[in-house]
Order: structure tokens, then sequence, then C-alpha cells
């Protein structure tokens, strides 16, 4: 790992930990306190977290496209920005500084590249917009929507900036005041604390000193060894247990590891392009032998050794990767033959309208519509409840003013007057000055001026047969109601239930625009996108919080980032859809099944037969085993709790085929035996590191193989392909 050397004032950049050394902790405190670090926003930082968000995006669309399966990646933005400055010993001589990358420009360089590589999700290129195209004139009664590169452009521009506007005003109050965890973005401030060598981030960052001005500091670093500390990626628990260990696997062992993983993951996509078996092995025609049939070609039961999907399985976890394969077994292998072999989805097994896993989808939509309602109650009754008190304590007597105890002495808030919310309970001041934050009339004219600009253009791409002007608006304002409590479960328990924002929004605008499934589609699509851009810049803050990050700098990334990803993941979409066919063997597209198939029954569509008492028996189900996970503390202590299986994992094994469900098996068992061997009892980094290797590499080489494939290339051999009849092979084997 590259030397950093710091100025002698800048010992700590940030509050150590209690069981932190240091060799002067009074000196470290106070400058602690007073310190602003500035240069964190640099033309360097900017255009690598470009370069990073490209890769990230064009990745997301292929797992996107295969199974609905999208992640932020923040961890491998910020680990995939470090090692660019650190491997290429050209990069000082690109840039005008030649400075070692700081931590600062490290999370300006993250927060621009997970703008970057989201926007697929957040523009519905995985779900939505290949709903539209899936329409039929028989079950929706009009043709299907393809949108061109111009007009995919305009969508996308239509849902890019407005939930970042919705998000920057909520950082005082839940990053700040409240210091909610924001598990991955925590977790993400962590590893750029180990990359960097700095201390831990402490949860409870100090405001700058109200009587002595704060102190400017020019772009530095620090080479102080970090102690203990522990963070979660995607949901899942991710521990850096020793970090003096760690310290050293991120000086040599861990770039090894992650470009050796790397290539193996990428290597093997590149095998099987050009030999498309590799990715579909026929194993269990063995067992259908006896029955005379083969389960690949007639059951959609073969296994994939991807690599991506074991790393996707080690940074998801051993639990949740049971679930997912519990809920494999119980669509494909009981529910699945069963619709097949009683006549009630009589087509071919694949098919998504008259076949098992259409059948079986909708049972995986009770699941997840279930999960989704009942996971935000909490969350809900208790945002509902803390408002009502403070209002009730506001309204009780006078307010106090106050003094500010930060230099901002403008724009004053409610929150600048004491609130007597609670004993002990005071209320945090801000830890920035004015300068560095987002001011409240960029914002006001910013939310005002995206919400025009969505409603236009939303209006241009769809016309009057879409969504009217006055849907899309509503749509924007259920966005920003319901950002709030998906923003909240977020920093709570590092989980966005975006997807069911989305169906909140859909059973809405059933009763609003009935009979209109494209409105139905649209209007959800709409209220994801601002909850899921809210959700990921809340994040990003929380990292930024952490590691003294200008929350300015951040926001100009974040809208960087989200400009170029509007021309980079329409780009990415067209480029896979005139390669591919989509939906088709390589590329499912489940959550577009899911989207269109819920606004089909909202608009006075049909059920498959007799997939109704299943839908109510397993939403039924996994409703209270919800309720149960909700409201815990609630109940008695039991270890049972914590083996009691997640809807959404579980309903995801319905929606993919059994190949991307097992290779995550055989992730998440590795994350379980790993984390037995570590003395933390918890993923280790180097594992992370691999697993992030494993999805980097099948992403970005599959860049390569989409640009053979659109060139005319294909595969040199389909051997295998043609058992008890194919169909399970891609590539052009199928």
């Amino acid at each position: 790992m590259n030397p950093v050397s710091p100025p002698s004032t800048s010992r700590a950049l940030l509050p150590q930990n209690p069981g932190a050394e240091s060799d002067d902790e009074g000196l470290d405190d106070l400058i602690a306190e007073e310190e602003v670090i500035e240069g964190d926003f640099t033309f360097r930082a900017i255009l690598v977290g470009l370069l990073v968000g490209v890769v990230l995006c064009m990745t997301n669309i292929y797992f996107g496209l295969q199974t609905g399966w999208v992640s932020m990646m923040s961890l491998q933005s910020a680990l995939l920005g470090f090692a660019i400055f650190k491997v290429l010993p050209l990069a000082p001589r690109l840039f005008p500084s030649s400075k070692p990358l700081t931590p600062q420009e490290n999370v300006v360089l993250q927060t621009t590249a997970v703008a970057t590589g989201t926007m697929p999700l957040a523009a519905g290129l995985v779900g939505i917009i290949p709903a539209l195209k899936m329409m039929t004139m028989e079950e929706d009664g009009r043709e299907p929507i393809e949108l061109g590169y111009g007009s995919l452009v305009l969508w996308c521009m239509a849902v890019a900036f407005f939930g970042v506007f919705l998000a920057a005003p909520l950082r005082r109050q839940v990053i700040v005041k409240e210091k909610l965890v924001f598990p991955s973005g925590t977790a993400t401030a962590q590893l750029i604390a180990l990359l960097h060598r700095i201390p831990p981030p402490s949860q409870d960052v100090k405001p700058i000193s109200a009587d002595r001005p704060y102190r400017r500091l020019a772009r530095s670093s620090t080479s102080v060894s970090p102690n203990r500390s522990r963070g979660r990626e995607e949901g899942e628990t991710v521990r850096f247990d020793d970090t003096e260990k760690d310290s050293e696997i991120m000086s040599g062992q861990g770039w090894w590891a992650l470009g050796w993983s790397f290539l193996a993951s990428g290597g093997l996509t590149v095998l099987s392009f050009l030999f498309p078996v590799l990715f579909a092995i026929p194993i269990f025609d063995v067992f259908g032998k006896p029955f005379g049939t083969s389960l690949a070609a007639g059951w959609m039961w073969w296994f994939t050794p991807s690599l991506s999907y074991v790393g996707q399985g080690i940074i998801m976890g051993f639990p949740v990767t049971v679930s997912m394969n519990i809920g494999m077994l119980v669509g494909w292998a009981v529910l699945s033959p069963l619709s097949k072999h009683l006549g009630w989805a009589p087509g071919p097994v694949s098919s998504t309208t008259d076949g098992a896993r259409g059948w079986i989808l909708w049972i995986a939509l009770a699941i997840m519509i279930a999960e989704s309602i009942i996971s935000l109650l909490p969350i809900t009754i208790s945002h509902i409840s803390t408002m009502i008190r403070h209002h009730r304590q506001r309204s009780a007597g006078p307010k106090v003013f106050a003094a500010p105890q930060s230099p901002r002495n403008s724009d004053l808030t409610e929150d600048d007057y004491y609130d007597p919310t609670e004993e002990g309970e005071t209320d945090d001041p801000e830890v920035e000055p004015p300068e560095r934050l987002v001011p409240m009339l960029w914002i006001q004219w910013g939310l005002g001026l995206s919400a025009v600009l969505g409603v236009g253009l939303v209006w241009v791409v769809f016309g009057s047969d879409g969504i009217h002007p006055w849907a899309t608006a509503l749509g924007l304002v259920l966005a920003s109601v319901l950002s709030l409590i998906g923003v909240r479960a977020l920093g709570e328990t590092d989980l966005n239930p975006v997807s069911g924002i989305g169906k909140i929004s859909q059973l809405l605008f059933a009763v609003l625009q009935p009979g209109n499934v494209v409105a139905n589609i649209i209007a959800g699509g709409v209220a994801e996108a601002g909850a899921q851009q809210a959700g990921d810049l809340m994040q990003d803050l929380k990292t930024g919080h952490l590691l003294k990050a200008s929350p300015r700098s951040q926001f100009y990334g974040q809208m960087i980032g989200s400009l170029a990803s509007v021309f980079v993941a329409t780009a990415g979409y067209k480029f896979y859809t005139s390669a591919y066919v989509i939906p088709g063997p390589q590329f499912a597209v489940p959550s577009a099944g899911i989207w269109l198939n819920l606004a089909r029954l909202l608009n006075k569509g049909h059920l498959p037969s007799h997939v109704i008492p299943f839908m109510i028996s397993f939403g039924i189900l996994f409703a209270l085993i919800s309720f149960i996970k909700a409201f815990r503390n609630k109940l008695p202590p039991s270890r049972l709790i914590d083996h009691l299986p997640s809807g959404i994992a579980f309903a995801v094994g319905f929606l993919n085929s059994p190949s991307f469900s097992i290779a995550r098996l055989i992730g998440g068992y590795i994350a379980y035996r790993s984390a037995k061997l570590s003395k933390s009892g918890e993923t280790p980094l180097l594992a992370i590191v691999v697993a992030s290797g494993f999805v980097l590499g099948e992403g970005v080489v599959s860049i390569v193989t989409l640009g053979m494939t659109s060139a005319g290339y294909g595969a040199i051999s389909c051997w295998g392909c043609g058992l008890a009849g194919g169909g399970y092979c891609s590539g052009g084997c199928s």
C-alpha cells in the first residue's frame, strides 16, 4: 500500500474509538472537533467515479436482466477507485495533483459511481421498461411499447433527479440528529478508513466548536493503524474483525485476491460464451432418467457454475441464500410439477403466460406483497407516533430559543429551537458549516424543476394513451411520502422496501386510473425511482458524514453521476436488447414479469387456474413470519425467530431458475465456513474482496461478450446443448 504523509497538524481526521492507540489523545480529540477537510471534490475523483460507475452500470444491467438482482455496490466502488490509484503508476501523471487519493475524495468517487451504477433500477430498465415491451394485444388490449434510444433517454431524464433533491433535506434529521446506522454506508466508511489507514469512524461525529472558528485543512490523509470495526453490505453482515490483519491484507494479499478472482470469473465467462453448455450443465438429468424425462430440457433444472453468483452468495450471506434455495425447492421441485401434471399450467414449463413458471410467479408476488406491507408497519407506526409526540410537545408550551452551536448564523429552522422531546435528549447541532451544505433554496428549486421536468417528459414519451400528467405528479407526491418511510427503514435495517413502495403505488393507481396497464406500471416505477435514489444518496451521505466529506461535494457527485448514467444506462440496455432475445433463455427478466402481472391483475386481469388458494396460503404464512420478525422485541425471546426464512429471498427462489439459486447457496456456504473459521464469527474481509472480484469479473467481461454478439460472433461449439431436446443453453445454441 502506498504510504501517505500527513502534515503534523492532521494527526487524526476522525474521532478515536475508546480502544484506539494514540500518542496524544487530547490533540486528536481537539482536532477531530474542529477540522473541516477541504478539497474532496476534485476532477480526478469525479472522473474515476464515472469510470467505475460505467462498469457497475453495465454489470447491473447484465445481472438485473438475468435475475432482477441489482446492487448498490458502494463497497466495490470504493475498492475499485482506490485500486485504480494504487495499481496504475501513471495515475498521478494524468491529474493536476500527484498527491495520494484521500478518504474524502474516495467518498465523492464512490458517491458518483453509485449514482451512475444504479440507474438501471431507478429508471426501471430491468423492470418496468421490459414489462411494457412484454405487453400483448390479447392480454392488455394494446400493442407492446418499445422505446427508442431518444425516448428512453427522455424517460431516464424524467426520473433521474427528483430522488436526489428529495434526500438532501433529510440528512440533518436522520444522520446528524437521530444518528441512524445506515449499515451499508457505515461499512463503506469503515472500508475506506481501512484502505487509507486512518482510525475507524465513530458514529458520534462531534460538531464544530461554537466558540472557536473552524479550521480548514487541505486534502490530506494519515497512516494511523485503525482498530476494530464492522459493517454490512447489501443487508448482510460483514465484519472487519482484526483491522491490523485486514490492513495487511489490503496492503498485498487482498489486491492479489481481487485480481485473481476477477480473472477467474472473467475467464469462465469467456469460456461459457464459447462453449455455452458450461453455464447450463444438465447434471440433474441423472435423476430424471428413471422417469424418462430430462430435468434440464423439460423442467429448467440445470447447474450454472457462475463465479459471479457464488460471489453474490458470499455477499448475501448463508441465511439469505438458504431462504432462497428453500423457495427454489418449493417452487421448482413441488409447485411447478404439481401445476403441470394437474393441468393448471398446460404450457411449456418455461412459459410465463401459460406455463409453470408463470403459475408460480403469482405465488411469489403474493409473498412479496405480504412481506413488503407488514415490514413497513413498524417503521410507519414509529414515524407517525414520533411526529405526533413532537407536535404535542411543541404545542404544549412556548419554544425557548437556544443559540445554535454551529457556525450556521442563517437559515435557521425549527430545529434551532429547544424541543424538550425526551429527558436527556438534546437537539444535535449541524456538524458542517453552511458552505459545505446543500442550500435549502437549491433543494426547493430542484424539487420543483425536477418534478415539472418529470411530468413533462413522461407525457412526451407516453402521450395521452399512457399516464395523465396529474397522475405522474401524484406519483411523485407518493414517492415523497413513502421515501420518508423507506429512508428510515434503510437507516435502521439496511433494507430499502422499494419493491413494496412500487406495489403500493400500483394498488393506488388501479383505483385512480383503472383499466390502464401502462399507467399502472409507470406510476409504480416513478414512486420506486424516487425512494430508491433517496435511499442510495442517504447511504452515501452517511459514509461522508463519518469521514468528514462535504455533503455538497457528494451532492455534486450524485448529480453528475445521475446525468451521465442517463446516457450510459440507456446505451447499455439498448445494446443488450439488440443482441439478445429478452426475455429469453439467458435473460429472463423476472422483475418485469412481477410488474406486468400485478398491473394486469389490478386492471381486471384473470389469475391462472387454482392459483388463488396457494397465493392466500403463502401470503398469510409470510405475513405472519414478517410480523413476528418486525415485532420480535415485543415477543418472548426465542432463537427460532433467527431461523425463520426471509420472504423476499424465498420469493426470489421462485422467480429465478434453480441454477442461479444453487450457485448462490455455494457462495453462502463459503461465507458461513469462513465466518466459522474467523475469530470474530463474521465474514472476513478477504472473502468480501474475493466475492467482489467474482461479481465484477463476469459483469465486466459480459460487456466484451455483448460486443462479440453484436458483431455476429457466437459459440465455437454447442456440444451438450442438444441433450433431450435442448433449449437450456444460451449463446445461439438454444
